[in-house]
């Protein structure tokens, strides 16, 4: 019987493995944007012409000489990794020598380049197989210019099936966004049919650079964590740059997060994490970070996350994915716990987040009128601080502790107006102290025998069975009667606490058990506090974990910086002027 196993055809293995790698416009920006960075590019030029199929990359990256070129787009050829070992230790975007190669089987490839000490650049034209097939000398700056033709003219199969050009044109923003936030430094300008479509300009942190890109986020909505993390146990330094090979003892930890007052979005579409300069999906570290917001966002609602890891290479294996956004990350725990630390700091208040710009919509239209703060300061100086100078204000604020809130007053009977080094703050009493007895009862879930026991009546078996799933001690009392002899011990003196059980019957796991615990048994607005009261319910807010928002992720407090109020009262008009001030 003749054997029916051959080996495939030359031809047929690259076409494989070019539609695995090449599977639409957004992978050829991608594929040959990384290429840029990878050469130190500072400057990148994406022009496109869809209906051409037609797409050119133009970077100010070192460039290639004429023997480079001429090797460039042959198959498995990189400068980027040796050996086998090299697997382990990649620092680089590219790695796989198939991106090249792979275009010249679904298109038209040129590529014009000089490298920096080069007096003269060259241009190649590639054939089959990825062979310089015309090669001249041209007129070009030091970087490289790759220009892609008639993509998909072998494959007409692939051309039908993409999505219209709308939506392809959207995935190419997206990539470029997604690679931006990896590399704030570098400006990006891209160009559809001839015109100007998209320009990202540098930025010194991403947090300055997301706005760029989410328009409706103010930087003032952001909070930005920059850590150094141990290496976790047997594993090699990091490179921290990845170009000039820069090694540190620590890994870094990137994170930008929206703060949960400020900014949440409708769907997690801006989780976001970043693994040494490369976007990747990773469910896992992803829930990590859903579930470092829990309960500090309103019902439904996501949050702004960006998270970047720059790692030791040795921890990750990228040749999971033709595509490269999945890895196989070692000690997977470890760096789970590292983010669920950092996002818990980003969201505490501290001396760092303390100076604060106005974040209510109608308090911001109100300080848009006002005129810049000139030099004048009208808080008097201490005449014992004679070597202060005029910018002690901002001093202050930058030295002020976490605990420096001062209860100066309540207004309505619900909200307790607290003086700051750097100006004033309004917080509301109620949501204030559910966010405290939240975490108190998060850390000690005390449930307390009760006697004689608390009686409900017509409780269904649903209602019974959840009150038995947060473990109360509950039983028969009789006809349509239920005797529940335990309870939170937060419950214990409340007059309602029948009232409240009920409530907790009503469905939810244990986490939603306690807020409703804490939120039943926390100051009511419209109750009246002394000064003494209201400085302990701040001392004891300060100190939560999630100072900003309540369980239910309502704004707990509004900022007003001393700065934003001479804005608004126009107080530099009246200097020099007769007006007997």
């Amino acid at each position: 019987m003749a054997s029916t196993i051959q080996a495939l055809p030359t031809e047929v293995v690259y076409l494989i493995t070019a539609g695995e790698v090449i599977d639409s416009l957004a992978s050829v920006v991608r594929e040959l944007v990384e290429n840029s960075l990878d050469a130190g590019a500072t400057r990148i030029v994406v022009s496109l012409w869809p209906q051409q199929w037609r797409i050119r990359v133009a970077d100010n990256g070192c460039g290639m000489n004429i023997d480079d070129l001429q090797q460039a787009a042959t198959a498995h050829s990189t400068s980027k990794i040796r050996s086998s070992d090299d697997l382990w230790k990649i620092n680089s975007l590219g790695f796989r020598g198939e991106a090249l190669h792979s275009l010249t089987t679904l298109a038209e490839l040129e590529i014009l380049s000089r490298p920096a000490s080069g007096k003269v650049g060259w241009r190649v034209v590639y054939g089959d197989g990825g062979k310089a097939v015309q090669v001249e000398p041209t007129a070009i700056a030091p970087g490289t210019v790759v220009t892609v033709s008639n993509l998909f003219a072998n494959c007409a199969s692939r051309r039908q099936g993409l999505p219209t050009t709308a939506q392809q044109m959207k995935a190419v923003q997206a990539a470029i966004q997604q690679i931006a936030l990896c590399h704030p430094h570098v400006t990006w300008q891209v160009w559809q049919n001839d015109r100007q479509w998209l320009t990202i300009y540098p930025a010194a942190t991403v947090g300055k650079l997301l706005p760029q890109i989410l328009p409706q986020i103010r930087q003032g909505d952001l909070q930005e964590v920059k850590l150094e993390v141990p290496n976790p146990a047997n594993s090699v330094l990091p490179c921290t740059d990845a170009i000039n090979r820069v090694c540190t003892p620590n890994s870094a930890l990137s994170l930008v997060v929206g703060l949960p007052d400020r900014c949440h979005r409708r769907r997690p579409d801006w989780v976001r994490v970043a693994i040494n300069r490369r976007m990747i999906k990773s469910p896992e570290l992803e829930q990590t970070i859903l579930a470092a917001f829990h309960r500090t966002l309103p019902r439904d609602r996501y949050p702004v996350c960006f998270l970047h890891l720059v790692i030791s290479p040795d921890q990750i294996n990228w040749n999971r994915n033709p595509a490269k956004t999945e890895v196989y990350l070692n000690e997977l725990t470890y760096w789970q716990e590292q983010i669920t630390q950092a996002i818990n700091q980003a969201l505490r208040i501290s001396a760092a987040n303390l100076k604060e710009s106005v974040h209510t919509t109608r308090v911001t239209k109100l300080l848009k009128a006002a005129e810049q703060k000139g030099n004048y300061n009208f808080k008097p100086q201490n005449p014992n601080e004679d070597n202060k100078t005029p910018n002690s204000c901002t001093d202050a604020i930058n030295r002020v502790s976490p605990h420096s809130l001062k209860a100066v007053a309540q207004v309505s009977n619900t909200y307790i107006v607290a003086e700051h080094p750097g100006g004033m703050w309004l917080i509301e009493q109620h949501i204030a102290h559910e966010r405290v007895l939240y975490e108190q009862l998060c850390d000690r879930w005390q449930l307390v025998s009760v006697e004689p026991a608390i009686i409900l009546y017509q409780l269904s078996p649903a209602q019974v069975s959840q009150l038995q799933r947060i473990s109360l001690d509950i039983e028969p009392f009789g006809e349509q009667l239920w005797a529940v002899r335990n309870i939170p011990a937060m419950l214990q003196q409340r007059e309602d606490c029948a009232e409240a059980i009920l409530e907790l019957s009503w469905g939810g796991d244990l986490q939603t058990a306690q807020v409703a615990v804490a939120c039943r048994s926390a100051i009511r607005n419209g109750t009246p506090m002394n000064l003494p009261e209201m400085q302990t319910l701040l001392d004891d807010w300060q100190r939560t974990r999630n100072p900003r928002t309540c369980p239910h992720g309502r704004p707990i407090y509004l900022s007003l910086e001393e700065s934003a109020l001479a804005r608004f009262f126009r107080r530099n008009w009246v200097i020099g002027k007769s007006h007997g001030i």
